[in-house]
């Protein structure tokens, strides 16, 4: 994984010195709230319900043992015992004090994190598939590519100051495992003729108008990735609307302007940014994908495994996939036990997964958009160990993509835009349906839930998905079907008048029990759907 030079940490400490200061002085009563909102937010520092939030960088969701066992550190000193990774394979911690935020910034830079740029109207997080590097299908480790995004956008003086937050996701393979399409902008990295270089998908995104982002070029050369990234951001920034932060998002201009009048600007700017001579030198590519360079994989591994425990069968079934290595797997590790908080994990737990990942899995650990931790390098000899310490600690859940590896963002439990709770939702939701021989006849089911209109949940995104609202001050949860994040990508449906929070729950085994009865062979819940139709759903529900 990418390590920082002196000007990635002198940058990061710089940043942390400059935020005591502002810190001290807000304490002092030097600086108003309305003064100092803007300069906690560009720092990652929410001030919710509660109290303050600090949201931690982890580029790509990539990080090493050091860096999770400090996620762990701060939980412990400066929380309530716990983190909670998030949609963005970021981290959250939700009991922060003002006084203590310099400490932990202090404290991430110490093993190169930060919390920058995980808030405002800037470039997010660079996301990525979370089998990057290990998966079977890529063509190629997009990671590189996301670091190079990720050194462009940090602190880009053009794109400081956005019509609206922006996130990119940069995938490798044809099965998307980023939800890349509701993203500002999406590249898929393709081969063409040989060559290597990108798609461009542009104008995705959730919220409060969800929307697909069309493919506005098939192929940009590898070497030009950047430019066309800053074409791209350039016509947003110029044209994106600024006087209504509702419309402000570039799903809107793209909407508006059309895909056609879009793509003819990107393309005109396009040709400008290519005689400025702006791309990263070839040598620095070479020089950053060094770092991301396949572990010393033992070539003599076994791909022989022994499944008589039946319940470590049903782990290995669920919760790994191929790992592109004769002899070793890609383990998930679920964040999602019955009852528990999707997302959250403990102190305790964050540091075993520390452990187990420097034992087991060259000491790299990624985090996932649906908010679960990755083993990406794991040999298939190690997986019986490996699983008996993650069922001790809790965190052997054998149902990754089932119906209890849910979604779920803080809700009205923590934020102070939602409308909703999505937590106790979600925990009841783990409970109706925690027969693991239940979750397994259902199969695939992405369940997806939002506090409030803007997504955080991806409700939108769900095979099934729930919409927290107000109604006349109380808690209502509007039901959504035939929703997807991956390659065949499309937009959930309501399916009519909200439930409470029981109601909505007894809907979702209304559907699932239509489901069982209407499909075919091997049909997954949202193959079921999209052949039946909504109709026949909204009878079963409503009568």
């Amino acid at each position: 994984m990418y390590q920082y030079d002196k000007y990635d940490q002198q940058m990061v400490d710089t940043r942390v010195a400059e935020f005591r200061d502002q810190v001290e002085r807000r304490l002092a009563g030097e600086l108003t709230e309305d003064q100092f909102k803007p300069l906690r937010l560009m720092n990652g520092l929410y001030l919710q319900l509660h109290a303050y939030m600090l949201r931690v960088a982890i580029p790509y969701g990539t990080l090493n043992s050091k860096q999770m066992r400090m996620l762990g550190h701060i939980a412990r000193k400066y929380d309530r015992d716990y983190g909670h990774f998030t949609t963005r394979q970021n981290i959250q911690y939700n009991w922060i004090k003002l006084e203590d935020a310099p400490d932990i910034l202090a404290d991430l830079a110490s093993v190169e994190m930060h919390a920058i740029q995980t808030s405002g109207n800037c470039i997010r997080n660079i996301s990525s598939d979370q089998y990057a590097g290990a998966a079977a299908d890529e063509i190629a480790d997009p990671r590189p590519w996301a670091e190079i995004l990720r050194q462009w956008s940090s602190f880009h003086p053009e794109f400081s100051y956005l019509p609206r937050k922006f996130k990119i996701a940069v995938i490798a393979s044809d099965e998307d495992r980023a939800a890349m399409r509701l993203h500002d902008i999406g590249i898929q990295l393709v081969h063409k003729n040989g060559e290597l270089g990108a798609k461009f998908y542009v104008g995705g995104g959730m919220g409060r108008t969800p929307m697909i982002a069309p493919e506005i070029r098939d192929f940009v050369p590898a070497d030009e990735l950047i430019s066309y990234a800053e074409a791209c951001l350039r016509v947003y920034n110029r044209y994106g609307r600024r006087d209504n932060k509702y419309k402000a998002r570039i799903k809107i201009l793209v909407h508006e302007l059309g895909k056609e009048e879009y793509t003819r600007q990107v393309e005109e700017e396009f040709a400008h940014m290519k005689t400025l001579g702006l791309n990263p030198p070839v040598e620095e590519l070479a020089r950053i994908t060094e770092y991301f360079a396949d572990p010393a994989f033992d070539t003599s591994a076994s791909d022989n495994l022994d499944l008589s425990d039946p319940d470590f069968k049903l782990w290995v079934d669920q919760n790994t996939v191929a790992h592109k290595q004769p002899g070793y797997a890609i383990a998930t590790i679920s964040l999602k036990p019955k009852g528990g908080i999707p997302g959250d994990a403990s102190s305790a737990q964050i540091d075993l997964m520390a452990d187990l990942a420097e034992q087991y899995s060259f000491d790299e650990l990624r985090v996932t958009h649906s908010q679960n931790i990755v083993l990406p390098h794991v040999k298939k000899s190690d997986l019986y160990a490996l699983w008996q310490k993650l069922d001790e600690a809790d965190l052997a859940p054998a149902n990754l993509d089932l119906v209890t590896d849910s979604i779920a963002c803080p809700g009205l439990d923590y934020c102070s835009l939602a409308n909703a709770r999505s937590i106790p939702l979600a925990q009841k939701i783990s409970e109706r349906f925690a027969d693991l021989g239940r979750q397994r006849e259902l199969g695939e089911l992405k369940l997806k839930i939002s506090g409030c209109i803007n997504a955080c949940g991806h409700h939108h995104a769900g095979h099934i998905g729930i919409l927290g609202v107000d109604r006349k001050g109380t808690e209502n949860y509007q039901l959504l079907l035939g929703g997807s994040a991956a390659e065949d990508t499309s937009l959930a449906k309501i399916t009519g008048p909200g439930f409470d929070e029981d109601g909505v729950i007894d809907a979702i085994e209304t559907v699932t029990d239509l489901y069982l009865k209407e499909r075919q062979e091997d049909e997954r819940f949202i193959d079921t759907y999209r052949r039946v139709g909504m109709a026949a759903f909204k009878e079963a529900i409503y009568g």
